[in-house]
């Protein structure tokens, strides 16, 4: 009797270990919140405006926390609606920190999978970070500059992901992902955006002008 119980406690044990790893073999193969082809279409149909001004909207969102303009998070209109829409991804961070988390460099790995697949090798992309709403907005808004930065950096170092193809902004706590809870996990998050397209059309060559015909001379007459 003792020995089946063991028997039986041994198979269950086994069974239990298989199918962990088979779970875990599956979560390494497709990323957060749906498989890798569902991020490939989510941002190949996903392109923001063209006209989406990087620099013009980090100056719009350092203006709007210098000015202490919109101070309740919850009531806080979006700075920039067209990136609402955009892919989300959690990436983790130390507390207070620019720092990811050893956990989440397999996170990263499958963005840089994604971003190489075939059918997004002609787009570009912008790494935008939020936080929560909490403490001073001005050091939230330089936090998630550092982490997009540090995104990014991390992308083209390490995963070779081109410089070229990656813009990063962040945008504090100034356009909540839940703005219902302004100090929930999920504002914490990275989004990822389709800014257009990462091949310039080549400009013709500008035709050399031709020399202006110079005025005939005039004979220089000879001393007699």
């Amino acid at each position: 009797m003792r020995l089946r119980k063991q028997t039986r406690r041994h198979l269950a044990l086994l069974i239990a270990l298989l199918v962990g790893s088979v779970a875990s073999q599956s979560s390494a193969q497709t990323p957060a919140g749906g498989t890798a082809a569902d991020w490939v279409n989510k941002l190949a149909e996903l392109q923001t405006a063209p006209d989406l001004d990087i620099a013009a909207l980090r100056q719009q969102v350092a203006d709007r926390v210098k000015s202490r303009a919109d101070g309740v998070a919850t009531k806080r209109p979006p700075v920039a609606p067209q990136l609402l829409k955009q892919l989300v991804v959690e990436i983790r961070f130390d507390e207070d920190a620019a720092v990811i988390r050893p956990e989440s460099y397999r996170t990263l790995g499958r963005i840089a999978d994604v971003l190489t697949d075939p059918k997004l090798l002609t787009y570009k992309f912008l790494i935008v970070a939020h936080t929560v709403s909490a403490g001073r907005r001005e050091n939230n808004l330089m936090l998630s500059q550092r982490r997009a930065d540090v995104i990014r950096e991390v992308l083209v170092n390490t995963f070779k992901i081109s410089s070229k193809r990656l813009q990063a902004i962040g945008l504090g706590e100034e356009q909540l992902l839940d703005a219902a809870r302004p100090a929930a996990a999920i504002n914490q998050r990275i989004q990822i955006a389709t800014v257009g397209s990462a091949l310039e059309p080549e400009r013709p060559a500008l035709a050399k002008a031709a020399p202006a015909p110079r005025p005939p001379t005039k004979p220089t007459k000879k001393p007699r």
